[in-house]
């Protein structure tokens, strides 16, 4: 695509580059003019000329609209594929790719996953219906994308991956983590739900596992989402019980 694109931007520079050059020819040459003018055979050959251009432009122009409306498709495609179509992150898909780039090497040894399971939904959807549950699962992902942006956390979007990693489980991926980030991120999440719930929100429980600095027991992002995982299904049980 990036191709295409610089390919018919220098196609388009090159064209009106020949245009103004042939104009600027044409009147500042009153020899070239009068010829022109004057005799028939090249005034007709002249306008054969300008049509082939006016048609080259009008389908250097095609091409850009089809181009514009392929990308906006190819960007709808992988937002259907990629993108979880209730809340707009990852999706589960999305997430198992992500994970796949590390499948077969060792992970960053400061890399660290923390799983994040809403373990009331089923009430909420029976207090407020599918679509409050539906509306607590968006604003929950919501919560998480705002909390990632954490002050002190490293630049870039790409350092916090956020997915729905299926049903009620979303994963929060640091690329470079520290304990410190991993505290900080949480009690985004906690004051972010809190102040959600003060909005007279349903409140939503959920429950957390950590995996990060496991030194010789994780060697792969395979490995540590599961631990991560393990750990908010442990997590799960004792809010379950509280709740």
């Amino acid at each position: 695509m990036k191709r295409f694109e610089w390919i018919k931007t220098i196609q388009l520079v090159l064209y009106i580059i020949l245009t103004v050059t042939a104009l600027v020819t044409i009147f500042r040459d009153d020899e070239l003019y009068q010829a022109i003018a004057s005799n028939p055979h090249i005034r007709l050959l002249s306008v054969i000329l300008w049509l082939l251009m006016g048609l080259s432009f009008v389908f250097m122009f095609l091409d850009f609209g089809s181009y514009t409306d392929l990308k906006r498709e190819n960007l709808a495609l992988d937002q259907a594929i990629y993108s979880d179509t209730l809340t707009g992150v990852a999706n589960r898909y999305s997430c198992d790719a992500y994970i796949a780039q590390y499948l077969h090497r060792r992970m960053p040894r400061d890399m660290g996953c923390i799983t994040l399971d809403l373990v009331n939904l089923v009430q909420i959807n029976r207090q407020f219906g599918h679509e409050g549950g539906d509306e607590a699962i968006r604003e929950f992902s919501e919560i998480l994308i705002e909390a990632s942006q954490i002050k002190g956390a490293p630049e870039g979007s790409s350092n916090c991956f956020i997915g729905r990693n299926g049903g009620n489980k979303f994963l929060a991926i640091f690329r470079t983590c520290s304990h410190e980030l991993i505290s900080d991120f949480l009690l985004e999440v906690e004051q972010l739900e809190a102040k959600r719930e003060m909005e007279g929100k349903a409140r939503i429980l959920y429950a957390v596992g950590v995996a990060f600095d496991e030194e010789s027991t994780v060697g792969t992002l395979v490995d540590l989402v599961a631990l991560s995982d393990r750990r908010a299904a442990e997590d799960e049980i004792h809010e379950s019980s509280q709740s």
